[in-house]
């Protein structure tokens, strides 16, 4: 694709043709502020945060929807660019709570972040506030309506990313917000819980209920690592405190997922700190099996396994034994157990969980 220059704050910058001032800025190392864009989705222009000076336009443009030009000369940081962005965080934290201390988004929350860059600590726009109540009635995470800042988000996420069109904006005015059809709960909508909404919020207005009172977001460890459920092979990353697991993510960067995950990805991961989860082998006692469970070593339930494979083989034949497989273990595990399956055993009476 060709290539255009165009002066951003004084340096000369050269960007993909097509692509908006915010882009162009990004890749130049000029970072400007912004809340409703968010990467991989269609811009709206709708926080008004990002705006900049365009030399040879009078009014302030929005940059992620504004398209680079050549010799363009944008300004970022002016005293009118400055005021105006205090200005939008003003207002939006004019029906915003002020609970930054005990919110579980602080640290990672883009509105906190830019009032702070910002300097803005309060709004001189006094009016009536929403108080909504906290919506707690889907099994996976909360949503906050009174910490919406309405920057669509994730409606767009909803939308074109997953194209499930779930949630959406209505009412008007002060009244407006983003609910499921008829602002009924999730759990009655066309929602998959895939948690892709989550992943676009820039605020607390949508935290995972496995978040809630389990770590500040600067104590949480970030582990990059593979969804454990099928074959796809998504990247995910586990935050833990004190190697428990707080909450699942996207893992950034190129991925075969994309950013995305299902809702077992994002969600179904309780199994690791079940208190019903084996820790070591049990083997059963009394006459054939018939008693309770004791402990063993691996070395001893291998060989009781190895052993009673054997005797069931010799005295029945190999094709009275079946093996099942499952979609978490790796490719190479399923390989290497259908191997055994076939050359040690000797028997074609394999299945596996994902054939449906």
């Amino acid at each position: 694709m060709a290539k255009i220059q165009l002066t951003i704050d004084g340096n000369e910058v050269l960007a993909e043709e097509g692509s908006s001032i915010l882009e162009a800025a990004r890749e130049a190392g000029i970072e400007i502020p912004h809340l409703c864009y968010m990467d991989n989705l269609p811009s709206s222009g709708s926080c008004r945060l990002c705006v900049v000076e365009v030399e040879g336009i009078k009014n302030l443009v929005t940059s992620c929807s504004t398209p680079a030009t050549a010799n363009m000369v944008v300004k970022t940081a002016t005293e009118k660019v400055i005021r105006a962005r205090k200005t939008v965080i003003e207002l939006l934290l004019s029906d915003h709570p002020f609970d930054c201390m005990t919110c579980e988004q602080s640290g990672r929350c883009e509105l906190e972040k830019y009032a702070y860059e910002l300097n803005v600590t309060g709004s001189r726009y006094d009016g009536d506030k929403h108080n909504y109540s906290v919506d707690a009635s889907n099994p996976f995470f909360i949503r906050d309506y009174n910490k919406c800042i309405l920057c669509g988000r994730c409606v767009t996420a909803c939308k074109q990313i997953q194209h499930i069109e779930a949630i959406s904006f209505i009412n008007r005015g002060f009244d407006c917000k983003i609910a499921a059809a008829y602002d009924r709960s999730l759990r009655e909508s066309n929602c998959i819980f895939c948690g892709q909404c989550l992943a676009a919020c820039p605020t607390g207005a949508l935290v995972e209920k496995s978040r809630i009172g389990a770590g500040r977001t600067w104590e949480l460890e970030k582990t990059t690592t593979i969804c454990p459920y099928c074959g796809v092979g998504c990247s995910i990353e586990l935050h833990t405190k004190n190697d428990r697991i707080v909450n699942v993510t996207p893992a950034s960067g190129e991925s075969v997922n994309n950013g995305r995950l299902c809702v077992k990805g994002k969600f179904g991961w309780d199994f690791v700190h079940s208190p019903e989860r084996l820790e070591t082998p049990l083997i059963r006692t009394g006459e054939k099996g018939e008693g309770k469970f004791r402990t063993a070593s691996w070395e001893e339930a291998l060989e009781l396994v190895a052993s009673r494979l054997a005797d069931i083989k010799s005295d029945s034949g190999p094709d009275s034994l079946g093996f099942l497989s499952s979609a978490k273990c790796t490719n190479e595990e399923n390989y290497l157990f259908q191997k055994f399956a076939r050359a040690v055993i000797g028997t074609n009476n394999i299945d596996h969980c994902a054939r449906l």
